[in-house]
């Protein structure tokens, strides 16, 4: 905690009493509370990388599936960026060169596979796509596939169904 610049304390009344423990950490610099649009650049800076950890992009609307997806892809080794729609995933496209990107399907603005498109389109390195969908229908991951997309997988997206997408595609790294 000392190195954090924070605190721990804890209070009891004595035995059958309970206990209240807090914890204080100091706001980081700069950021506030709210969410100041569809690019959060917290979520945005990668953590260090695993050995054979990657790049990857997620885009999902829904800023909760966004960071769970993201924390799971952080604890298999990866560097995750995120974006809440698709023209803020294509200005971090700008800025760095990804291995994977994950799209939802349903964003607003430019849905996942007008994104796909653009980020095909783009060039470069080769990029893996993983459509996450509600929709698992087999036409809906032959329009996925149609679109440009490496795999499919249906919301909500278990770590097992994850890690078996990454194996299938050539991007592994750690077991966290």
């Amino acid at each position: 905690m000392g190195l954090h610049g924070g605190t721990v304390a804890a209070h009891s009344d004595g035995p059958g009493h309970g206990a209240v423990f807090t914890v204080r950490l100091p706001a980081a610099a700069g950021r506030s509370t709210a969410s100041s649009g569809a690019v959060d650049e917290a979520e945005a800076m990668p953590l260090p990388l695993e050995a054979d950890g990657r790049q990857v992009l997620v885009v999902d609307d829904n800023e909760d599936a966004a960071l769970t997806l993201a924390g799971a892809l952080r604890m298999l080794g990866h560097a995750v960026h995120v974006a809440h729609d698709g023209p803020s995933a294509l200005e971090l496209a700008e800025r760095a060169a990804f291995d994977l990107a994950l799209l939802d399907i349903g964003l607003p603005v430019m849905d996942g596979y007008e994104l796909a498109r653009h980020l095909r389109a783009r060039g470069g390195p080769p990029l893996a796509l993983v459509a996450i969908s509600g929709y698992g229908q087999e036409r809906d991951k032959r329009q996925s596939a149609e679109a440009g997309f490496d795999a499919h997988l249906v919301k909500p997206v278990t770590l097992e169904a994850l890690k078996l997408a990454l194996k299938q595609l050539g991007v592994v790294a750690g077991e966290g």
